[in-house]
């Protein structure tokens, strides 16, 4: 583009060059393994700058900057680098950064599968992770070692969606010299822009939202400064990542209607969001931007608006009475993923997820992803399931 504008602008426009493609709108698929260069002198030069040329498909194609160009631009970071999935990379920008002897401050409210990934792998390899308080805020510089490589952030955070004091724990890595880094899925770069609040690198399961028709995987980091890509680019070529064509179009073609999408999930989930509140069944509704959730202010002072992912949290009830509620539900099938046009209900067993303490709440945990329904049916749904449960919890 050749101006900066506003968010939904870049959304639209960026990444795509159809003066390059015959004037078509959207960046084709390129299928490609080898790539072949017209001149010795053309092959030298892709190899004295393979980040900036194409030199074999593993690399990346036109199809692979169409996308990581917009996230960038969406993100205001130097430059981003897709990969096959959201754990993928997770994994790649912490590997990146860190060899054995080093330590990692991870945050207790971690996504599963990264927690999984602190604890089987870096462990393996010698990296010793500290897991810390996600409200910790600016007293997290005390919990910062000489050897300390990478503070890594997740906020809201996975499950419990607690929000973190991004600014400030990005602020504290920076003093000390530690690379900061956050999984910024739930928000999206139209609702959290980390990179202004501080943060080296900005990941997400593009999966989720930015695919947002659950058809394909994909992930993204973006990387603040030259020397971060390069580091997180060569460790993943290193490592032979290589996100698909087909994904890469899937993804990119999904980015372009984000914004619109992402209202509406907001829109609807706050409708749920707000009627769940009001149920007798309901402890709490795990929802920063609810007035009285604890994490309101701060997401009030950062975000730009909120997702339809959130967590409900219900009193005491047997499990088969849980089991009752979500086994009848029309609209709301069990799934691990989020951010489709769907909804989707799961159960969340917080035993392993927690290192600190343990969860205190003594109920069973639902996460709720609101899609893009009437709101008024899926709380009508949800109304036969509460009557589920509560028939089963007075039977038993």
């Amino acid at each position: 583009m050749k101006r900066p504008y506003r968010q939904n602008t870049t959304l639209v426009h960026a990444g795509r060059h159809p003066d390059q493609n015959h004037g078509i709108l959207n960046p084709p698929v390129y299928h490609a393994s080898t790539i072949t260069w017209p001149s010795v002198e053309h092959m030298h030069a892709v190899h004295s700058a393979p980040f900036d040329h194409w030199s074999y498909g593993r690399t990346g194609t036109p199809t692979t900057a169409a996308f990581e160009e917009a996230v960038a631009a969406l993100e205001g970071g130097h430059r981003a680098i897709a990969t096959p999935s959201g754990l993928s990379a997770i994994a790649l920008s912490i590997g990146a950064f860190v060899s054995a002897g080093d330590h990692v401050l991870m945050t207790d409210t971690c996504y599963g599968p990264t927690r999984k990934f602190c604890d089987r792998v870096l462990k393996r390899f010698g990296v010793d992770v500290t897991y810390y308080d996600p409200l910790v805020g600016a007293r997290i510089a005390d919990l910062i070692r000489d050897e300390t490589r990478i503070v890594y952030m997740e906020s809201p955070g996975s499950s419990t969606f607690e929000i973190q004091d991004v600014p400030a724990i990005a602020a504290a890595a920076r003093a000390a010299g530690a690379v900061s880094m956050i999984d910024n899925t739930w928000a999206t770069p139209l609702l959290f822009r980390p990179i202004d609040h501080g943060v080296d690198i900005s990941i997400h399961a593009a999966t989720k939202y930015m695919v947002g028709h659950s058809d394909a995987m994909m992930g993204v980091a973006v990387c603040r400064t030259k020397e971060q890509f390069v580091a997180v680019k060569t460790h993943a070529q290193l490592n032979g990542n290589s996100a698909a064509p087909d994904d890469l179009y899937l993804a990119q073609r999904g980015l372009r209607t984000m914004a619109v999408r992402l209202k509406q999930h907001e829109e609807n989930a706050l409708i749920v969001a707000r009627w769940l509140q009001d149920r007798p069944e309901v402890a709490r509704v795990l929802f920063p931007a609810l007035p009285d959730d604890p994490g309101h202010a701060l997401w009030k002072r950062d975000f730009a608006g909120a997702s339809g992912l959130f967590g409900v949290l219900l009193k005491p009830v047997p499990e088969a009475a849980v089991g009752a509620m979500l086994n009848g539900l029309e609209l709301f099938p069990m799934g691990a993923s989020w951010g489709g046009y769907e909804s989707l209900i799961l159960p969340i067993d917080m035993k392993g997820l927690r290192s600190l303490q343990p969860w205190p709440a003594e109920g069973p945990l639902l996460r709720l992803h609101i899609g893009l329904e009437d709101p008024e049916d899926l709380i009508e749904d949800l109304e036969r399931g509460l009557e589920r449960l509560n028939a089963h919890a007075r039977a038993a």
